[in-house]
């Protein structure tokens, strides 16, 4: 869902871009300063001290900003590139297990929740690259994409309600899975 708002927010992200990359830094700089946010924040979920959802959730949504700066320093400055890509999408995934094991970790979801909630999210990654792989476009298909999912841990845990963010995680991931295994076998070419 959040992807379908990229060409509305265009301009918007593109001076973002250009901003970030007037420091010379490389969109693969701006990837791993967005994973080193995602794990401190994992950590800090982990560590379960107090103001730990507070401290996770801001920390959390600053990676998800990085997230976003990477790709937009790649397109300004003309830098995108496979190894760019893959290590973003690797970061990413490395990410999102790191959060939810922090979760697990500091004792704030019941764990087959947490189980269920990272079993579906690399599902519903993997529906996007096997897609790929046939040549079958998903970016956009789906109610609970990456981003969606992180600003819901991030945002509904801020306000202190960790555990029912992890079940709106499980549900949106499921729906979304579904969505995509729909769009996939629609589309495959026999």
């Amino acid at each position: 869902m959040l992807n379908n708002l990229r060409e509305t927010l265009r301009p918007a992200l593109e001076k973002i871009g250009r901003g970030f990359a007037s420091t010379g830094l490389s969109p693969n700089f701006w990837t791993s300063v967005g994973l080193a946010f995602a794990l401190i924040s994992a950590v800090v979920y982990g560590l379960g001290i107090e103001f730990g959802l507070v401290i996770g959730g801001i920390l959390l949504l600053v990676s998800g900003f990085f997230d976003m700066v990477d790709g937009q320093v790649a397109r300004v400055t003309g830098k995108t590139s496979v190894k760019g890509s893959y290590l973003d999408s690797m970061f990413d995934k490395i990410a999102e297990v790191a959060i939810f094991l922090g979760i697990l970790i500091g004792g704030y979801a019941e764990p087959y929740l947490v189980l269920l909630a990272i079993t579906l999210s690399l599902l519903v990654s993997y529906a996007r690259a096997k897609s790929d792989a046939i040549n079958v476009k998903l970016q956009g298909v789906g109610i609970g994409e990456r981003a969606e999912r992180l600003l819901v841990i991030a945002i509904i845990g801020i306000i202190g309600y960790i555990e029912p963010a992890v079940v709106i995680v499980v549900i949106i991931a499921g729906i979304t899975l579904i969505q995509r295994m729909i769009v996939t076998t629609k589309n495959i070419r026999e």
